[in-house]
């Protein structure tokens, strides 16, 4: 095959494709589809291997009978209550949106037994809300809808919720109260998420689909990281690539959603853009540099902040692809 592309190429030591493959499946094969001109068929067959190797067959064996992963739905069952600020992510709703991000196959046996198990056992903490109706916060709401729509589980009440909690400048926060709340990156990027894959799944609403729009106007007006009255960086660490992000927003979520969203390439994005191409170290991979602490069920990979990660480098380069054009695609030797 032929020559890699500007943004990846063989640097001294790394030739960082190689690299990017010499890894679990759940990396290999969104590698092979985004980043490289391997077939359908390659990519099909290396997916599916998602469901029953490595990290997804793991994250598969820890569900229970009942439905749940680690006895709860957002937090685990052995949390105490008392500390409501204490984050886990061990429990029935972060294993979910892990298996989406690994990209398990939905049709797959071993998927439609996991999701048939929370469909029929999960409630929500909240108040025993079925799993796929979601609950009331934004943030929470917004991955589960993203869940539901991605495991063909409709979503149509979530979305609804969704609709009814969007704040007056256009996006969501998981905190408000009355309405009268500015909206929060963290939250208006999970709801963003959710909506475009309920809206994939679904073929969505004008509705929805208008209030998506003004979301991520919303997001684009402050360049993804500044305030709008001064141009000032909101938050130092918006700029820190991190994986999993759970409700945590950063630019490189950001980008990665609006690849999708946006492939027509919004000039708003290009600070943010450049930002994250600032990032890449001599040797071609980028750095996690951001982990949101708490226990998980295992470790993924032997990363820590601040060394070269697969998944970051993955989602880095996929986004200078998209936003160098269609025909920037990476090949392998």
């Amino acid at each position: 095959m032929g020559t890699s592309s500007e943004h990846a190429a063989t640097f001294p030591g790394v030739d960082v494709i190689a690299y990017l493959l010499d890894s679990d499946p759940a990396i290999r094969w969104q590698v092979l589809r985004d980043l490289t001109d391997a077939s359908s068929d390659e990519v099909a067959a290396e997916r599916a291997r998602v469901a029953t190797e490595g990290w997804g067959a793991r994250l598969l064996a820890e569900q229970a009978e009942d439905g749940y992963w680690d006895g709860g739905v957002y937090r685990p069952g052995w949390v105490d209550e008392e500390r409501p600020f204490y984050d886990a992510w061990t429990a029935t709703h972060p294993s979910l949106q892990l298996l989406r991000e690994f990209g398990l196959d939905p049709v797959s046996p071993e998927a439609k037994r996991a999701i048939g198990r929370v469909r029929e056992g999960a409630r929500w903490d909240h108040a025993g809300e079925r799993y796929f109706d979601g609950e009331v916060e934004s943030c929470i709401n917004g991955g589960a809808l993203a869940n539901a729509a991605y495991f063909g589980e409709g979503g149509d009440r979530i979305v609804e919720t969704l609709l009814a909690t969007r704040l007056p400048d256009g996006g969501w926060n998981c905190w408000d109260e009355d309405g009268t709340s500015r909206s929060s990156f963290h939250s208006t990027i999970c709801a963003l998420e959710g909506l475009w894959e309920w809206e994939q799944a679904t073929g969505g609403t004008a509705v929805a689909t208008a209030a998506r729009v003004e979301a991520e106007e919303y997001l684009l007006e402050r360049r993804l990281m500044r305030r709008l009255s001064t141009g000032e960086l909101i938050d130092p660490r918006f700029t820190m690539p991190s994986f999993p992000m759970r409700w945590y927003y950063d630019v490189l979520r950001a980008l990665d959603y609006f690849r999708h969203a946006r492939p027509e390439r919004d000039n708003r994005c290009a600070e943010a853009v450049e930002l994250i191409r600032g990032k890449q170290l001599p040797f071609g991979l980028w750095k996690l540099e951001l982990t949101h602490q708490g226990p998980t069920l295992f470790d993924m990979e032997a990363e820590h902040e601040g060394f070269p990660s697969r998944w970051i480098t993955l989602r880095a380069l996929r986004v200078l692809t998209w936003w160098a054009g269609p025909t920037a695609m990476i090949t392998r030797s």
